[in-house]
């Protein structure tokens, strides 16, 4: 079994090259933090990045990974400006079935 996110964000109207632009930034430091993105879209009106970010086999990772991540000097020194692309996010956890 896998636990992850299936994560939702609208993004603010006319940021989202930017927030393209910005997110593979993230990426390897989520990695760091045991974080996997598994997989990114963007909707046909290009309003809203849809991705998946998994924790590996136990909902006890998710805690952990998270505090590594947010807990970064990265995110710490750059969260307003990653945030302020983001006008809501939607976040729902799932495993494999």
């Amino acid at each position: 079994m896998t636990i992850a996110h299936l994560r939702t964000y609208t993004i603010n109207k006319g940021m989202l090259e930017s927030w393209l632009e910005l997110f593979p930034t993230l990426v390897p430091l989520m990695e760091e933090a045991g974080i996997t993105v598994e997989s990114v879209w963007v909707n046909e009106s290009r309003t809203q990045f849809i991705w998946i970010r998994s924790y590996g086999d136990s909902v006890g990772n998710i805690e952990k990974c998270e505090a590594a991540f947010y807990g970064s000097d990265w995110w710490l020194a750059n969260v307003d400006h990653v945030r302020s692309h983001i006008a809501h996010r939607e976040i729902v956890q799932i495993e494999t079935a």
